[in-house]
């Protein structure tokens, strides 16, 4: 990978926020302070800082889903989004949309799913089987 990519944004509680980043999704805590913490999330860097999160609405259409935006999220191979996609079941995440595949047998096909961290910050997981199928048309 030749660049990071680097989100900062809000969270309510960096104790809560400490604990869903590194129990629950995997991440490594970096540097941090009284006010923010750095994660590194799937090898790059997201900034969490103390203050009031961005509201999110259901209004990003794909397909038949309305999915909260804005979010972030990853895309990783089909493997090891599986693992986290059980990671977060059983961790009882409550889902925005539920773990599910979409455009099955068409280009891009993907797995997907949305949820909120603590803060309720929405996230979006995708899983490919092929890598190459990320931009495809």
């Amino acid at each position: 990978m030749s660049a990071l990519f680097h989100y900062a944004f809000h969270v309510t509680s960096l104790e809560e926020t400490r604990d869903f980043y590194t129990q629950v999704l995997g991440c490594t805590e970096g540097r941090s302070t009284e006010t923010w913490i750095d994660f590194d999330f799937y090898g790059h860097q997201l900034s969490l800082h103390l203050g009031e999160p961005s509201p999110t609405t259901n209004t990003g259409r794909v397909g038949e889903h309305f999915v909260p935006m804005p979010h972030f999220g990853l895309i990783l191979p089909l493997e090891e989004w599986q693992k986290v996609a059980k990671r977060l079941t059983e961790a009882n995440v409550a889902f925005d949309l539920a773990p599910s595949v979409r455009f099955e047998g068409m280009p891009g096909e993907q797995w997907t799913l949305f949820f909120k961290d603590p803060s309720g910050n929405a996230i979006e997981l995708k899983g490919f089987k092929d890598m190459a199928q990320v931009y495809a048309k």
